[in-house]
Formats: structure tokens, sequence, C-alpha cells
């Protein structure tokens, strides 16, 4: 049995985020999210499955999911701030089958929708073409200030809105008319501590901030990290960990991870 954990918001917006050449949530084993939505019938997070309850009161897990070979399982209800709120009991009726924690929105839909309105939708059913047309954010480094991302993101102005981004950090070689700061990659090294001390600047400003590469997944994840080792005093193997948590298939560039170790 893998336990109860409580998940935060920005834990949940960044699994939904997660991409390949797709998005993750296309996946068939992906992700699981369920819950009862007790106060708002006309919309719910994007690809929740509304919970069930038999007769006898004992949850009703949809039959198209897969405990057993589902990665993330996080349920929600309407405020849920500790492990003792009746999510419990959908959560209790999962965990003796899943091979990973499940876990339970810490907040629920009352503050997930209130962060990340954007993600609300009253469509109930996703076919897998729609799945993998859906729109994948940038994943949130720092929740509300630091966000890293690709190209794709980066110059739709839809992202940008949704996520009030008011400075991009462009580590591309593409040129991007909302580009405050750009760094090719062959400034990339020599440049570090320039763009750490222009992060740093405008988050200490409260200005949100997006690091964006041409995939996302390489030269902003270095940005990123040094940032944190250089401004926040993280390790690198600290920063590593951190920024994987967000963005599980990054690669950070090599030459940077070299002269770091």
């Amino acid at each position: 049995m893998a336990g109860k954990v409580l998940c935060e918001a920005t834990k949940l917006y960044n699994v939904q985020n997660q991409c390949t050449f797709l998005p993750r949530l296309a996946e068939r084993h992906y992700l699981c999210l369920t819950g009862r939505i007790i106060y708002c019938n006309l919309s719910h997070i994007i690809t929740a499955i509304n919970a069930k309850w038999d007769s006898d009161g004992k949850f009703i897990m949809h039959l198209d999911v897969d405990v057993e070979s589902m990665r993330y399982i996080i349920v929600y209800e309407s405020s849920t701030y500790s492990l003792s709120d009746s999510a419990i009991d959908c959560a209790d009726s999962i965990e003796e089958s899943s091979q990973f924690p499940v876990q339970i929105l810490s907040g629920d839909y009352e503050k997930f929708s209130a962060l990340y309105s954007f993600l609300r939708t009253p469509v109930s059913l996703y076919n897998i073409r729609e799945l993998e047309s859906l729109n994948s954010y940038p994943v949130e480094i720092l929740p509300g200030k630091l966000y890293m991302g690709d190209y794709r993101q980066a110059t739709n102005l839809q992202i940008l809105k949704d996520l009030k981004l008011n400075v991009l950090v462009n580590v591309s070689d593409e040129c991007s008319n909302c580009t405050v700061l750009h760094i090719r990659k062959s400034d990339l090294i020599t440049s570090f501590e320039r763009m750490c001390v222009f992060i740093g600047s405008h988050l200490n400003n409260s200005s949100s901030v997006l690091i964006f590469s041409t995939l996302g997944v390489s030269r902003c994840c270095a940005v990123t990290i040094a940032y944190f080792m250089y401004h926040l005093k993280y390790t690198l193997k600290d920063a590593w960990n951190h920024i994987q948590q967000c963005k599980a298939n990054m690669r950070p560039n090599r030459g940077f991870v070299q002269q770091q170790q």
C-alpha cells in the first residue's frame, strides 16, 4: 500500500503541463484526477473525472482507470487543508491498489481554480485527439513568480496573459517580439551571471519571469539551475532535484553542468 500525501496546487499544475512532443495528459496511464464537485456544476479542473459512491458509501472508480498502472492519482473536493477531510474516503479506496502514493489536493477546487482559472473547463470527457491538442503551459518553478518553457509557449499571447508574465528571458536562437532579454546559445556559458542578476532583480520587483529555450528542456533548465545556485544558494544537486520535480524530462546544458562539478 503506497499511502497518501498532500499535493500542493503548484504540483498538480506542473503534473498537468508535462509535455514531450505531445501533452502527457494524452497518455493513458499518466494521470487520474478525480473528485466530487460539491458546489460547482458548470466547470471543474481540466481532465477531472467526477467521483461516485455506491449506496453503501463506497467509492466507485471509473471503469476506464487502471489504478495499478497509473503514475499519478490525485483526488480533490471542496476545501482540504489536511489529511482529515472527507476526500480521504476516496483516497482510502484507491491506495490499496496503487503503486504510487495517492495525492490529495491541498485547498482543492476552490484554491486551484483561484490560482489557475484558465485550467477550468465545462468539458467532462476528452477523446485522445482532444487531449493531444491541449495547450501545455510553462512549468512553475517558483509559484506565481518563475516559470520555464519553450519557444511556442513564450510566443503564445494567451499563455502570457493567463500567467501574467511580463518578463521573458530567451535563451533560444529564435527571436521573439515579446523578449526582454535574449542570450544566444554561443553566449550562454559566459552570460549566466548577467542573466541571474536580471532574473533576480525582476523577481524582487514582483514581476513574473519566464525563462524559455527552443524545446524547453535544455538551455532554459541550465539558466534556472544557475539562478537557484547563484541567487538562492542551492547546491547543484538540490537545484537539479527541484527543477526535475517541476520538469521531469529536463536535460540541462552539459557544458554548464560540467562547469559546476
